[in-house]
C-alpha cells in the first residue's frame, strides 16, 4: 500500500479505523487494470470477453472496470455464499444464482471484489472451467495473503492488502458500508462483537 495515495475524507464513520485506498487511488488502479486487460485480449484477438461479476461485492468494481475496457465485452453475474450473516466464514460455498450467458468457447474473466481464503474463487474456477470456455482468467480488486489460502492463479490484481477486515467500494460488513467510495479498515471490535 502506498500511503501517498490515501486522501482521508473529512468525516469517517465511527466504525472505520483508517482509509487504505482513496477514491482517486481506486480510480487510477481500475484504469490501469482495464488497460492491461484490454491490451492482453487485443493481443490474442479475443473478439469479445465475458466478464462474470461475483455478487454482491464486485458490482461497483465491475461497473467501473467494464466502462474503461476498450475491447468488446459482455457482462453477466453469479451469486455465491461462503459467509454467514455476520461475516463468519462457513467453509462451504453455495451457488445462489447461476449465469444467464453460456461460457463454452468464450473468453471469460471472473471478476471478484476480494480474495481472502480463496475458496470462492477456487469453486468458481472449477465450475466455470468445467463449462469449457476458450480461456479463463481471474481478476480481483483486493487480495489478502492469508495462511491456508487456496492456490488459484489470479492474473489481474488491484491491490494486495494485509489480513484485516475491509469495507467500501462494494465490500460490506453485515450488508453495511458497501457504498463508501473508498476502501477502509473496519475496527476489529465491530466485527468481533458482531
Amino acid at each position: 500500500m502506498n500511503d501517498q495515495q490515501v486522501a482521508v475524507p473529512e468525516k469517517l464513520p465511527a466504525e472505520i479505523l483508517r482509509v487504505l485506498f482513496s477514491e482517486e487511488a481506486i480510480s487510477s488502479r481500475v484504469s490501469e487494470l482495464a488497460g492491461q486487460i484490454s491490451a492482453d485480449y487485443e493481443a490474442i484477438g479475443a473478439g469479445s470477453v465475458l466478464l462474470i461479476g461475483v455478487l454482491k461485492g464486485a458490482f461497483i468494481f465491475l461497473a467501473d472496470l467494464a466502462r474503461r475496457l476498450t475491447v468488446p465485452h459482455r457482462v453477466d453475474f453469479i451469486a455465491l455464499s461462503s459467509y454467514g450473516q455476520m461475516g463468519a466464514v462457513s467453509g462451504a460455498v453455495r451457488l445462489l444464482m447461476d449465469l444467464r450467458e453460456p461460457v463454452a468457447g468464450r473468453h471469460v474473466i471472473i471478476v471478484e471484489d476480494i480474495v481472502d481464503s480463496g475458496q470462492t474463487l477456487a469453486y468458481l474456477d472449477r465450475m466455470i472451467g468445467g463449462r469449457e470456455p476458450a480461456s479463463l482468467r481471474r481478476c480481483t480488486f483486493l487480495r489478502k495473503h492469508t495462511d491456508g489460502q487456496a492456490t488459484v492463479p489470479i492474473e489481474y490484481v488491484g491491490f494486495d492488502i494485509p489480513d484485516v477486515w475491509v469495507v467500501g467500494y462494494g465490500l460490506d460488513y453485515a450488508e453495511r458500508y458497501r457504498t463508501l467510495p473508498y476502501i477502509a479498515e473496519l475496527r476489529p471490535d465491530v466485527y468481533r462483537e458482531g
